[in-house]
């Protein structure tokens, strides 16, 4: 598990969905917020086998909808960017069963299938400039979860305008509760949890907006239209469906992970006592240990596990990533290689791993780390710590075109532009022209370039003919 800074998601996705023009102050609240992004393999295939099934039921490809974990205590879950679902930490731990999980995911896929996120840039665009101002602003701040600061903004430009916009998503809520009950029906399962969710939150009318839970903030919860929810959930065929034994056991081993990893020590062993013996206990005390520095007592209990459940490839990498943040790089590599040998397809593990290869410095493992990334990020061409990885590797062997094409890829997923820009170029001047990565560099450079503010494309410009006259000049000093 490793977090992920979330500058490039919002860079990419969050702000351009929240309105042209206020792209460094939107990019500002999302990192001044300490937002980052959960990557773990174990914890990314729960979320798949949960929302899967949902995003088929809405006849989305369910190759191409993102769901990602944001490292984020406050209860809260929200679409951006078109079919990007974000889910915080804090509301997967809050919730006290998978159903409940499993009817916000839903309600979220209403928004994705209602067009909900184009009706409400529209709906922007019918405020006044103060209010269009406070609100986009506020919107991203809360999107990132800084509510305080998101209503705050929103209050200079509220009056009428903001009002107006409430009651427009309020309207989009209730589209999107439909919605979510209808994938449900067709996904045979209870509407029950959604309500449930509700309920855990509360009325949060009666509840001044600064005390506010984030996702009510976001998604105004009334009690009207609960019982709007109960009505529809109580009439269906589902009502009393039980939800599937395995997955539930699979979200709470998903729990205990998050707990052990992201909670106190001391509340993750008033959660999970040592006199509980259970695989999950043992599971979430593995991380709270390793995440405090208590190694020895870490690798007592996932060794246990691995000695119980020895084809579990997320205990190998539990333990792999144990030794490896303590240093024991080589100890790291065989729990590493057992992981991928057990689970082959997973792309973070095989990073994971790659990872731990190339940090050995022991060249003889290089060849071994460069396919297991060529692997993963054929599969997950995305992930900016993956092309870091391989342009360290390929510099290692002195590959100087594919370090200059993965260093572009890394800065460009970064947020990097120019960076991103010149290492393409880079790597055009080596790499053999026509082949797949020189294509790709090319690809590159015509997304950075088009993305250059105007001032850098005249100095680019001026630059470009500066050295055109010098080369004329260096030319005609030849033929005197």
């Amino acid at each position: 598990m490793y977090n992920k800074l979330v500058k490039y998601i919002f860079l990419r996705i969050l702000v351009p969905t929240l309105l042209y023009s206020f792209t460094i102050s939107n990019v500002a609240i999302a990192q001044g917020s300490g937002l980052s992004i959960l990557r773990d393999a174990e914890i990314e295939q729960i979320i798949r086998n949960i929302t899967e099934p949902i995003f088929i039921a809405a006849e989305l490809d369910k190759n191409a909808v993102n769901t990602y974990l944001l490292n984020d205590n406050a209860i809260n879950a929200f679409v951006m960017g078109g079919q990007n679902i974000f889910l915080n930490s804090g509301l997967l731990l809050k919730a006290t069963n998978v159903n409940q999980v499993i009817g916000v995911v839903a309600h979220e896929t209403g928004h994705i299938t209602g067009g909900h996120l184009s009706r409400f840039s529209e709906g922007l665009e019918k405020l006044s400039t103060y209010s269009l101002l406070g609100a986009v602003l506020g919107a991203a701040a809360m999107a990132a979860g800084s509510v305080d600061a998101g209503m705050a903004l929103m209050m200079g430009g509220q009056h009428i305008g903001y009002r107006k916009l409430l009651g427009f998503s309020r309207t989009q809520e209730s589209a999107a509760d439909q919605a979510a009950l209808s994938f449900l029906e067709k996904t045979g399962q209870s509407g029950q949890g959604l309500i449930d969710f509700f309920e855990i939150l509360g009325d949060q009318d009666l509840v001044p907006e600064r005390y506010r839970d984030p996702y009510a903030s976001t998604h105004p919860i009334t009690s009207q239209r609960i019982e709007r929810v109960r009505d529809r959930v109580q009439a269906s065929p589902y009502y009393k469906a039980e939800t599937d034994p395995q997955l539930e056991k699979q979200f709470l081993r998903l729990q205990a992970k998050l707990f052990g990893y992201l909670k106190p020590l001391y509340a993750t062993l008033v959660r999970y006592p040592i006199s509980d013996q259970s695989v999950n206990a043992r599971y979430a005390r593995t991380f709270g240990y390793q995440q405090n520095d208590r190694i020895k007592e870490a690798l007592i209990e996932i060794n246990r596990l691995i000695l119980e459940y020895p084809e579990n490839p997320f205990y190998y990498e539990a333990k792999a990533q144990i030794l490896f943040e303590d240093g024991r790089v080589l100890e790291a590599l065989q729990p590493y290689g057992k992981a991928v040998e057990y689970l082959p397809s997973s792309a973070l593990l095989r990073m994971s791993y790659a990872r731990a290869l190339i940090s050995s410095e022991d060249d003889q493992f290089l060849d071994n780390a460069i396919k297991n990334l060529e692997i993963a990020l054929d599969a997950d061409p995305d992930d900016s710590f993956g092309w870091k990885q391989a342009s360290i590797a390929y510099h290692r062997m002195n590959n100087n075109g594919m370090t200059y094409y993965s260093t572009a890829q890394h800065f460009l997923l970064s947020g990097n532009i120019r960076g991103a820009m010149v290492n393409a170029k880079k790597a055009l001047d080596i790499l053999p022209k026509g082949s797949p990565n020189w294509i790709k560099s090319q690809d590159i450079m015509v997304v950075t370039e088009s993305h250059l503010s105007d001032d850098e494309k005249k100095r680019r410009k001026k630059n470009k003919k500066e050295n055109r006259e010098i080369r004329q000049k260096e030319r005609q000093r030849g033929l005197i």
